[in-house]
């Protein structure tokens, strides 16, 4: 794992993003498909605008699936991730083949049907941020490390819950559905690559919990270090608490 420090999240983004689709140009030029991982979350959005920003990707050859979404949360709520996606990099890009989670149907079911797809192939580039409790997609701690189910039933934690308030996505903390399907752990780690982009001072502890202490599902962003083609891209916000050893020079 290489961590990466920049000035702001601006440069953090464009750097990521340039990495990002240098991944996605790689693999369609060697198999004649990327397939890809996307994030979402506020701060994803200046890598999303630079990551449609870039030449020379063609988007017709990428598979797209997503991390995490509400259960219950109709598509043309604010703070749903399918809406995310399809306005901030499905519909800029054009992309044509994605799977995205749809969590107003049985989540049994959709756990089992995003499985089959995502195993049918290896993904090529994973694109995730880390959560203020250290969360992985919504894998909040105690991640489970352990599962091979590609998605899962979550219970999101009150601290998780409280960041979508925090974020604005919701009015209130009553408001933030308590269950999602996520992602799991061992299915981000399948990727090739992973590109993790981490902004703000709100992130700082979190990313010292997880780059500095044990490996543990107590902090579930910390299994990144064990992946051996991840990159964290951090601000000097989100980094401030970090050991400057760690951190690439």
């Amino acid at each position: 794992m290489i961590l990466k420090v920049f000035p702001d999240k601006i440069q953090l983004s464009e750097a990521a993003a340039s990495h990002a689709a240098g991944a996605v140009r790689d693999a369609i030029a060697e198999r004649g498909k990327a397939r890809i991982i996307a994030a979402t979350g506020a701060s994803q959005f200046e890598f999303l605008k630079s990551l449609t920003w870039q030449q020379d990707i063609d988007w017709k050859h990428v598979e797209m699936f997503h991390l995490d979404e509400y259960i219950g949360l109709p598509s043309t709520h604010p703070a749903s991730f399918r809406k995310y996606l399809l306005e901030r990099l499905i519909g800029p890009t054009g992309i044509e083949e994605y799977h995205l989670i749809d969590g107003e149907a049985d989540p049994v079911e959709v756990c089992r049907r995003l499985g089959d797809l995502i195993k049918a192939a290896p993904v090529d580039v994973a694109f995730i941020g880390i959560g203020e409790n250290g969360h992985l997609a919504f894998n909040d701690p105690p991640a489970d490390f352990v599962t091979e189910d590609s998605y899962l039933i979550v219970n999101l934690d009150e601290a998780c819950r409280q960041q979508q308030v925090g974020e604005g996505w919701f009015a209130n903390f009553d408001e933030v559905p308590k269950q999602a399907i996520s992602m799991s752990v061992k299915q981000i780690l399948k990727a090739r690559a992973i590109v993790c982009i981490v902004p703000d001072a709100r992130k700082k502890q979190a990313v010292k919990d997880c780059f500095e202490s044990e490996i543990s599902p107590q902090f579930p962003a910390s299994i990144l270090r064990t992946h051996n083609d991840t990159t964290v891209y951090l601000d000097r916000d989100s980094s401030s608490l970090l050991d400057p050893k760690l951190i690439e020079q």
